[in-house]
C-alpha cells in the first residue's frame, strides 16, 4: 500500500510539546536560528529523533573523540554502520555491537529478536556476510520472577531470531545482579567476513540518483524508539508503540538480496533504516557524502493507512534499508528485490543542495539543512563527581574476609559460587542458540573465545564479550581497563592475537553528576587499555538513562574484542582435555578480595577496591599466549578471573567435551588462603600442557618477564577436585562439583516454567 501520506493537521510548537520531545529551550533556539522560522511539527520529530542521545550522542561524543579509532588493520573505523579491519589476502572481517536495553525491559522477546535483526543489518550493508552473533546479557537476580521473566524472553528472541535467519549465536556472558532488575543490559554484537574489494559505505552520492526504499513495509510500530532509548523507564513505560517487532524470514530475503545488489554492483550506497528510521539514514548518507536528498513519503510503501508524514519518518519497522542506486540500475535493483520477495519503491532523489526535503506529494513538509542536523547536534561536557557512597564502598575495611578459613569453608565457598548464575555454566542459555549453522564456528559458547573459520583461507577469527559493571561501579577507569584487558586476555587464550574492539557503553542519567563521573571515567580507562593493548576502536553505541525510579544499573562498558589467528589449526581451547597434562599458573596472585564474586555471592558484600590491573603486564600476557600457541606449547588456556584460581581450575576440569577431569593442584603462597583460592588478581591464566614442554612454557613466560608455577596435574574422569593453597585444601567428588556447575541455571528456571504452562 502506498500513495499519499494523511495530511495532519497543523499543530502548533508550544514550550510543552518541545519538551515531549526531548529538547531544552536553548536547543530550540539553535533549532530556529538554523531553520530561519519555526519548525513544522514533521521537522520537530526530525530533529528530536537526530539529536537525541541515541542518534547525536550529545553528552557522550566530546568523550568518545578521544579514544584511539585508527591502526595499521583499519580499513572503516567510527561514522559508518560498522567497523571493518583488514584480515589479509584481500579479506576483511566487519564487526559491531547495540544495545536494546530499554525495548527489551518492556518487551523481551521482541526487544532482543529486534536487536539481532538490527546489528545483523549493520554488518551486511558493510557488503559483509554476517558469520556469528555474541550476546552480552545483564539480569537482576533470578530469585526475582521479572528477571526470570526477562531472561526467558530475550533469550528466545536471541535465539529464534538468529536460528531463522540463519546466523550462529557462538558466545557472549550472562551476569546476574541486582541492579539490573527493572533494566536489563541486552547487547548483541554481529561478526561478518568479506572481500574487500566488496566494501559498501552508506553514501549518497551523484545527483539524480535514484533513492530506494526496500525491504518491509513501514508501519506504526517503533516511532520514537530513539528518544525512548534516550530516557529513563519509568511505571509508565510499558506501554510498547516504541517497541519493535521483527520478522527474521524477512531479514534472511533482505540479507541475501543486498549482497546480492552489492555483488552485482548496482547500488552507490546502502544504510538499514534502524534507530529513527528513514530520517536518519536518509540524513546520514547526505551527510556523509556531502549532498542532499529529496524524498515523497507518498511513495514509500506502507502497511497501516492514514500514516502522516511524521509518522512515516520517525518508524522504525523492522526489515527495512535505503540504498541510492547506481543511474539507470533502478529496474535491475527492483528485480533483484522481486526474486526474493521484496519490494522496492523509488521514493526520492540525491540533491546537490545539502537539505534534507520531504514532501508529501507536492507538498514539502520537511526541509532541513543536513550538516547541521547530523554534524552540529550539541554537545555538553558535564560535571562528574563521583557520588560519595560510592566512595565509602569502595574504601570499605574489607580485612575481616581475609581471616583464616577451615578446609570445611573454603569447600562450601566454592560451591557457592560455582552455584551463583554470573559464574555457573550458561548451556540452559546457548543449548537454546543454533551455534554452528553455516559451518564457520570452530569453537562455540562455552569456551574464553569464540573462533571463527575465515572462509578458506586456513586462517580464523576469535571473538570475546566481557565487562564487569561491579569493578566499573566501584572504580570506574580501572574497571574500565579491567575489561579491556580481560576481553584481550580471553581472545589470546585461545591462540587469537587481539587487534580491535567495538564497544557498548551501558550507563545511568547522564545529567546526574555521580553518573556522569563513571562514563567520562570509564571512556579514560578504555582510551588507556586500547593504546596499551594496540586495539583501536572501530565503531559502538552509547546507551545513557539505564535507570529506573529504583536507580541506575551498573555502569557497563561492554567490550567487544576481535582477534586473528594465523592457523586455525593452532586453536587452544579453554578446558583441561587430556589426563595426566600438567597444570600450569602465569601470572602473581596477590591479596586481593575486594570487588570480588566470592564476596558478593558468600558474604553479601558489595565493596573494597577491584583488584590492580598493570596494562604493560597484560600486553606481555597477551604476547606470551599468542606465542605459545604458535609453538604449540600448550593443550589449554583458560583466564582466571571472576571466583579466582579455584573457580577457574573448576572450569577447566568441568567444561571439556567428554565430561569433568580430576584435578590435583597446589598454590603456595603467602597471601591468605581466601584470597589465594578466590581472589580475582589480574593477567593470570591457568593452562594445561605436556609434561615434556613445561620447561620451555616457563622459559617463555620469563623472556616475556611474567611470574609462573606449576601448581599440579590434570587426573581421570573418575577422580577429584584437590586444590590446596595456604594451608587449606578442598576435596570434592567430580560430580558433586559439576551437578552444582551444570544445574544453578536450568533450576533456578524451573520456576519461571512452572509460572508459564
Amino acid at each position: 500500500m502506498s500513495g499519499s501520506a494523511t495530511r495532519a493537521p497543523v499543530i502548533e510548537i508550544t514550550p510543552e510539546l518541545v519538551a515531549d520531545h526531548g529538547l531544552s529551550p536553548d536547543e530550540y533556539e539553535q533549532i530556529l536560528e538554523i531553520l530561519g522560522r519555526e519548525p513544522t511539527f514533521p521537522e520537530l520529530g526530525v530533529f528530536s529523533a537526530m539529536w537525541s542521545e541515541h542518534c547525536g550522542y550529545k553528552n557522550s561524543r566530546p568523550h568518545l573523540e578521544t579514544l584511539p579509532t585508527e591502526g595499521p588493520l583499519v580499513v572503516q573505523g567510527p561514522g559508518e554502520n560498522a567497523g571493518v579491519i583488514d584480515a589479509g589476502d584481500g579479506w576483511g572481517v566487519a564487526f559491531k555491537i547495540e544495545s536494546h536495553n530499554h525495548p527489551s525491559a518492556v518487551e523481551p522477546y521482541q526487544g532482543a529478536a529486534t536487536g539481532s535483526g538490527g546489528i545483523l543489518r549493520d554488518v551486511f550493508t558493510m557488503g559483509a556476510r554476517p558469520i556469528a552473533i555474541l550476546d552480552s546479557l545483564h539480569f537482576g537476580s533470578l530469585d526475582s520472577p521479572r528477571s526470570r521473566y526477562l531472561l526467558d524472553g530475550v533469550v528466545r528472541g536471541v535465539g529464534d531470531y538468529g536460528n531463522c535467519v540463519g546466523v550462529p549465536t557462538v558466545g557472549g556472558e550472562a551476569i546476574f545482579d541486582p541492579s539490573y532488575e527493572r533494566n536489563p543490559i541486552i547487547n548483541v554484537m554481529c561478526i561478518g567476513i568479506l572481500r574487500l574489494d566488496d566494501l559498501m559505505r552508506g553514501k549518497a552520492e551523484g545527483v539524480g540518483n535514484a533513492v530506494m526504499a526496500v525491504g518491509a513495509r513501514t508501519g506504526r510500530d517503533g516511532i520514537h524508539g530513539a528518544t525512548f532509548a534516550s530516557v529513563e523507564l519509568d511505571e509508565g513505560s510499558d506501554s510498547r508503540p516504541q517497541v519493535q517487532v521483527g520478522d527474521p524470514f524477512t531479514e534472511k530475503l533482505l540479507l541475501e538480496a543486498s549482497l546480492e545488489l552489492i555483488g552485482r554492483d548496482l547500488l552507490v550506497g546502502i544504510q538499514d533504516m534502524g534507530a529513527a528510521g528513514l530520517t536518519s539514514s536518509g540524513t546520514e548518507m547526505a551527510a556523509r557524502s556531502g549532498s542532499g536528498i529529496d524524498i515523497d513519503v507518498a511513495l514509500v510503501p506502507v502497511r497501516e493507512q492514514g500514516m502522516t508524514p511524521y509518522e512515516i519518518l520517525l518508524s522504525e519497522s523492522q526489515e527495512r534499508m535505503l540504498l541510492v542506486a547506481k543511474p539507470g540500475c533502478e529496474s535491475s535493483v527492483a528485480d533483484v528485490l522481486s526474486k526474493w520477495d521484496l519490494e522496492a519503491a523509488v521514493v526520492g532523489r540525491v540533491t546537490d543542495d545539502g537539505f534534507f526535503r520531504v514532501r508529501d506529494g507536492g507538498e514539502v513538509v520537511v526541509e532541513i539543512p543536513v550538516q547541521p542536523l547530523v554534524n552540529e547536534c550539541p554537545t555538553y561536557t558535564r560535571e562528574g563527581v563521583e557520588d560519595p557512597e560510592v566512595r565509602r564502598l569502595r574504601e570499605l575495611d574489607i580485612a575481616e574476609y581475609s581471616a583464616p578459613i577451615s578446609d570445611q569453608e573454603a569447600a562450601d565457598a566454592l560451591l557457592t559460587l560455582l552455584d551463583s548464575p554470573s559464574l555457573a555454566s550458561c548451556r540452559w542459555i546457548y543449548e537454546q542458540y543454533d551455534t554452528t549453522v553455516g559451518t564457520n564456528t570452530v569453537v562455540g559458547p562455552g569456551s574464553d573465545a569464540a573462533v571463527l573459520r575465515l572462509a578458506d583461507s586456513g586462517r580464523g577469527i576469535a571473538a570475546s564479550l566481557d565487562c564487569n559493571g561491579r569493578y566499573v561501579y566501584l572504580e570506574p577507569r580501572r574497571g574500565a581497563k579491567i575489561a579491556m584487558a580481560e576481553a584481550a586476555r580471553n581472545v589470546a587464550c585461545s591462540g587469537a592475537r587481539p587487534v580491535a574492539i567495538t564497544n557498548c557503553l551501558n550507563f545511568g542519567n547522564p545529567l546526574k553528576p555521580g553518573t556522569y563521573y563513571h562514563f567520562a571515567e570509564a571512556v579514560a580507562g578504555l582510551g588507556e587499555g586500547c593504546r596499551a593493548l594496540s586495539t583501536p576502536v572501530t565503531g559502538g553505541n552509547v546507551s545513557f538513562y539505564n535507570e529506573t525510579p529504583d536507580g541506575a544499573v551498573y555502569p557497563t562498558p561492554v567490550i567487544g574484542m576481535i582477534g586473528l589467528l594465523e592457523h586455525l589449526d593452532r586453536v587452544v581451547p579453554s578446558c583441561f582435555r587430556t589426563p595426566g597434562s600438567t597444570v600450569v599458573l602465569v601470572g602473581e596472585t596477590g591479596d586481593e578480595l575486594g570487588a570480588s564474586e566470592y564476596l558478593a555471592a558468600c558474604h553479601g558484600v558489595v565493596g573494597g577496591a577491584p583488584p590492580q590491573i598493570d596494562l604493560e603486564e597484560a600486553r606481555r600476557l597477551v604476547d606470551f599466549l599468542v606465542e605459545a600457541a604458535e609453538r604449540r606449547l600448550v593443550l589449554s588456556a583458560h583466564d582466571c578471573a571472576e571466583g579466582g584460581l579455584a573457580v577457574a581450575l573448576a572450569e577447566c576440569s568441568l567444561g571439556g567435551p567428554d565430561g569433568p577431569l580430576a584435578v590435583e593442584a597446589e598454590l603456595r603462597t603467602d597471601v591468605p588462603a581466601a584470597a589465594a583460592l578466590y581472589g580475582e588478581s589480574q593477567s593470570r591464566v591457568v593452562l594445561s600442557c605436556d609434561p615434556e614442554t613445561v620447561e620451555e612454557i616457563v622459559a617463555l613466560a620469563a623472556e616475556r618477564g611474567l611470574p609462573v608455577a606449576v601448581i599440579g596435574s590434570v587426573g581421570p574422569p573418575d577422580g577429584r577436585f584437590r586444590l590446596a593453597a595456604a594451608g587449606v585444601q578442598i576435596d570434592l567428588e567430580l560430580d558433586r562439583i559439576h551437578d552444582v556447575y551444570r544445574s544453578a541455571l536450568p533450576r533456578r528456571m524451573e520456576k519461571q516454567a512452572g509460572l508459564t504452562t
